[in-house]
């Protein structure tokens, strides 16, 4: 088997990931396919036996043809939104099942479309597809922390455009509540049973230069807000429960809160100002 032979095959095995991908960034299947021809050409002018992960060096050259293509459609008129709806996706090509079996739904891509791109990039490459935030990170020219925290905020907005179950709303609302409660008393077995055993606590990098440090499971979390928090108030952050420092009626530190199934499993303590600028906070009693 000669080279390109060998190229080709190996490419062959990745695309249908790719092209999963490129789809969930641009949200068109003919600029997908776009972004997967341009990834097969700079394979080609690469010499691939210095590329130890193919996989994550392909997955890393769509992301950025696809980054490319989200910021020039910012920079340039957008057409009405109900003009840009994603294009369908063929359902008769064989070549496009993998797309379509791993396709998000219209509304979601019209979602995902409102993100600015790096906020998109980073939280299709990380929700989605699991990649690491230290690859993602000098995808955007950002730090692993700074990335994180564009998915996170991503992550906030996309489970706004669909408000949970009234009733989940309320159980949320209602640990949230509690564990504010229980680190304000310093009730160490309370905040362990609201506690996924595997939570992770991550500060922003504002936080870090405040001397915030990041903390893995749940007696290690438990412990960091066990007796503290007691200027901390339930809030609507982005029209989900959190909890907000602020001073003079200003956020100067929130605190936002991932549950499943009861249990809290992330917590992002956020304190730049800029960003904190651009949360939507409700007070609540």
């Amino acid at each position: 088997m000669d080279q390109t032979d060998w190229l080709t095959e190996r490419f062959e095995e990745h695309r249908a990931r790719l092209r999963a991908v490129a789809y969930r960034m641009l949200g068109s299947a003919a600029e997908a396919e776009d972004a997967v021809q341009e990834a097969w050409l700079r394979l080609h002018r690469t010499d691939a036996s210095d590329v130890e992960n193919l996989g994550g060096w392909l997955t890393t050259v769509v992301a950025r043809v696809c980054l490319n293509t989200l910021q020039s459609r910012k920079s340039r008129r957008e057409d009405p939104l109900d003009e840009r709806l994603p294009d369908p996706v063929d359902e008769v090509d064989p070549e496009r099942q993998a797309l379509l079996a791993d396709a998000v739904g219209p509304a979601l891509l019209v979602v995902l479309d409102t993100l600015a791109p790096a906020e998109r990039l980073a939280f299709v490459l990380h929700d989605m597809f699991a990649v690491p935030f230290d690859e993602i990170a000098p995808i955007v020219g950002k730090s692993p922390a700074a990335a994180r925290q564009l998915a996170s905020r991503a992550r906030r907005r996309v489970r706004g455009a669909e408000p949970p179950d009234e009733s989940d709303a309320t159980r949320r609302r209602e640990i949230v509540g509690a564990f504010l409660a229980a680190s304000r008393n310093g009730e160490f077995d309370a905040l362990l049973a609201m506690l996924d055993p595997d939570v992770v606590m991550r500060v922003d990098p504002a936080a870090a230069l405040a001397g915030a440090s990041e903390a893995l499971g749940a007696h290690a979390v438990a412990e960091t807000f066990a007796g503290r928090a007691r200027a901390g108030r339930l809030a609507l952050v982005d029209g989900l429960p959190g909890v907000v420092w602020a001073q003079a009626g200003t956020p100067r530190a929130v605190f936002d809160f991932t549950i499943v199934d009861g249990r809290i499993v992330e917590i992002d303590l956020v304190m730049d100002a800029e960003h904190l600028g651009e949360l939507d906070v409700t007070y609540l009693s």
